[in-house]
């Protein structure tokens, strides 16, 4: 059973590889999360919304599910991302992921309603409690509108002991401070947009949902390492050539961009599912550009399990 302490490191938010004709790619998401984990990722997160995964069935949902478990090694953590229209919908998921033999969830709130903190408490409550699962707690008010509290959060802890982590996307990083104070330990901390993983460590954070990671894996991981062994000075350098790549992941078509990052480094395919269309134009031609110029200047990677001390 995973515990808290697993819910710490690298764990992409994987993008969903689709075929021409838009149905799901099973042979190259299989590639793709078992390429992740060999250069130093943890676990996998599916389904959230890097994931596309409002524009998925809920069969779909689970055979993608499914084949990241079949792909992966027992040991490696799979995170099914949970949200729908509906909190019945989403129990029905969360158990779905357990029969497929997922090792955590991720709470979401449900779409297009906004509810207050009594039907937000009672939403999430119904999903952590439908699986015995470690869960992680998914916070992100700009993209969902609904913001919970460091104290929300702490009354939620109080009451599911399965609750173990927290995605801290609100882009506050005084978030990070708040909930440390507020909680200590016993949530690990995980940022959730890409461009606050730095920020993050020296105040708590213990990993990273991170989304550029499905393009720049090594990259990602030995940011995080270097981060939480305090090598800020070598963190830094590398945060700064890494920066203008993550902030991709904080605008309204992130998901055509980390897409369109995956194909130009040949880990991946640019196609997605309507209502989003991909890049073209000179949108097109400047995102190219920005992470053309980016390869074109990023350093030789490490292999996979080099120590930190031969890494960087």
């Amino acid at each position: 059973m995973m515990k808290q302490r697993d819910w710490r490191g690298v764990f992409p938010a994987i993008t969903t590889p689709f075929r021409p004709d838009l149905s799901v790619d099973h042979e190259a998401l299989a590639e793709h999360v078992s390429w992740l984990i060999e250069t130093g990722c943890v676990g996998i997160v599916a389904l959230g919304s890097l994931g596309e995964a409002q524009t998925l069935t809920s069969d779909e949902k689970i055979a993608i599910l499914a084949t990241c478990r079949r792909a992966l090694s027992p040991n490696v953590p799979v995170i099914a991302g949970i949200a729908g229209l509906s909190t019945v919908g989403c129990v029905s998921l969360a158990r779905r992921a357990v029969d497929v033999g997922c090792d955590g969830i991720m709470a979401l709130p449900c779409y297009v309603y906004k509810g207050d903190w009594r039907e937000t408490k009672a939403h999430y409550s119904a999903v952590i409690d439908a699986t015995p699962l470690s869960c992680m707690l998914y916070n992100n008010p700009v993209a969902y509108g609904v913001d919970v509290t460091p104290d929300q959060v702490a009354e939620l802890a109080q009451r599911h002991e399965n609750l173990h982590a927290i995605k801290e996307s609100s882009g506050d990083v005084r978030r990070v401070t708040a909930l440390r104070e507020r909680l200590g330990d016993r949530l690990a901390i995980f940022a959730g947009m890409d461009d606050m993983i730095l920020e993050s460590i020296p105040m708590g954070a213990v990993g990273w949902i991170a989304g550029l990671v499905n393009a720049f894996p090594e990259e990602s991981v030995r940011l995080v390492e270097l981060g939480l062994a305090g090598r800020m000075q070598e963190a830094r350098e590398l945060y700064e050539w890494f920066l203008p790549l993550l902030r991709l992941d904080t605008v309204p078509k992130f998901v055509q961009l980390i897409k369109l990052a995956q194909a130009e480094t040949s880990h991946g395919s640019a196609t997605v599912r309507p209502p989003r269309l991909e890049l073209e134009g000179a949108e097109l031609a400047e995102a190219q550009a920005l992470i053309r110029s980016s390869i074109a200047t990023r350093a030789a990677p490490a292999a996979a399990g080099t120590p930190l001390t031969a890494r960087v």
